[in-house]
C-alpha cells in the first residue's frame, strides 16, 4: 500500500517572516512531506530572505513546491529555488512524487508580466501531459478559477484555470491570490478546490 503524502499549502505570503517560520514549525511538527507555496511570496519583488529556506533546515528531503504571483516574476522564483535543494519552480512544470502528479502554473493577469487566458491553457495543458496517466493529482495556480466564491472579491476568475480543473479533475486545485477568500472550499466535480491565500491548509493525498 503506498504511503500518503502529507502536503502543507498557502500563498500570499508577501515576505511575512514570522508567518514563514510559524508554518515551518507546523511542518516539522506534522511531518509534511511538501510545502506548496503558491504565489506572492514576496512584497513587489522585496523580503525574498528565508522565505524557504525555514521549511527545509530541519527536512532536507522535505520538498518544497513554488510559483509566482502577481508580486513577483518567475524569475525571482527561480532565484529561490537555484538557491535551495529539493525545491522547484512549479510554473508550467509537473512532478511525480510516489503515487502523485502535481502540476501548475504561476502569475495572474495583472502585475509582473501579466498572462493571458490562453498563456494559462498552453502552460497548463503542457504540464498536465507530463503526469496525465497518475491516478491523484494537485492543481497549482496563483489565479483563482472562474465561477468560484473567490470571485465575490470583484476580481473575475480565470476561465482557462476552471476548464483546465474540469477537463482534468485532479484531486485538489490549490490557488490564492484573493486574500478576503482565504480558506474557501468548494467542488468543480470532483475536484477539491481550496483557496489558501494566507490561510494554510495540511491534507493528505
Amino acid at each position: 500500500m503506498e504511503k500518503k503524502t502529507r502536503i502543507l499549502a498557502i500563498s500570499d505570503i508577501h515576505g511575512d517572516k514570522r508567518l514563514v517560520r510559524k508554518l515551518a514549525e507546523r511542518a516539522d511538527k506534522e511531518k509534511i512531506d511538501i510545502v506548496i507555496l503558491a504565489g506572492d511570496l514576496t512584497w513587489m519583488e522585496s523580503s525574498v530572505e528565508n522565505i524557504v529556506g525555514p521549511f527545509i533546515e530541519n527536512n532536507k528531503d522535505r520538498k518544497v513546491l513554488l510559483i509566482h504571483g502577481n508580486h513577483e516574476t518567475s524569475t525571482t522564483i527561480d532565484f529561490l529555488t537555484d538557491m535551495y535543494p529539493n525545491t522547484k519552480n512549479m510554473h508550467g512544470y509537473a512532478i511525480k512524487h510516489n503515487d502523485v502528479g502535481i502540476f501548475g502554473v504561476g502569475g495572474a493577469d495583472f502585475g509582473s508580466h501579466p498572462l493571458s487566458e490562453k498563456d494559462f491553457k498552453l502552460y497548463l495543458e503542457e504540464a498536465h501531459n507530463y503526469i496525465k496517466n497518475m491516478n491523484k493529482k494537485i492543481l497549482i495556480t496563483h489565479m483563482h478559477p472562474s465561477n468560484t466564491k473567490s470571485e465575490f472579491s470583484g476580481f473575475p476568475g480565470s476561465s482557462s484555470i476552471r476548464k483546465i480543473i474540469e477537463n482534468t479533475q485532479p484531486d485538489f486545485a490549490i490557488f490564492g491570490h484573493i486574500h478576503e477568500a482565504s480558506g474557501i472550499e468548494e467542488k468543480i466535480g470532483k475536484t477539491r478546490v481550496i483557496n489558501v491565500s494566507r490561510k494554510e491548509v495540511v491534507f493528505e493525498i
